[in-house]
């Protein structure tokens, strides 16, 4: 009997998991909420990404991709909290709909 989990497995838990992020962000009005959601989406790519990778023809492409997944999503967490922080000193509330105010 083979326990090693296949290709399916992985996309079904990747699918599992950008579903939920999805749900996460259009579902929810913090914005800090809303970005774990982005960073749930983001991390089922790497999933992805990875098993590919894993299970196609070999090479370290699927490794490398998701590496830098990973650094813009720090990145993007970085810019966005920052985000984030001005939102709330300016309006005292990290919900999504009071960003409206920070337009130009």
């Amino acid at each position: 009997m083979n326990l090693e989990p296949g290709l399916a497995h992985y996309l079904v838990v990747s699918a599992a998991l950008f579903a939920l992020g999805l749900l996460g962000l259009i579902t929810r009005r913090n914005a800090v909420q809303a970005l774990m959601g982005v960073e749930l989406m983001l991390n089922s790519a790497n999933i992805n990404l990875v098993a590919f990778n894993r299970f196609g023809t070999g090479g370290i492409d699927g490794q490398v991709f998701g590496t830098f997944v990973i650094v813009v999503a720090a990145a993007e967490v970085a810019v966005a909290l920052a985000l984030v922080l001005t939102l709330y000193r300016a309006r005292r509330t990290p919900n999504l709909d009071a960003a409206t105010s920070l337009r130009g």
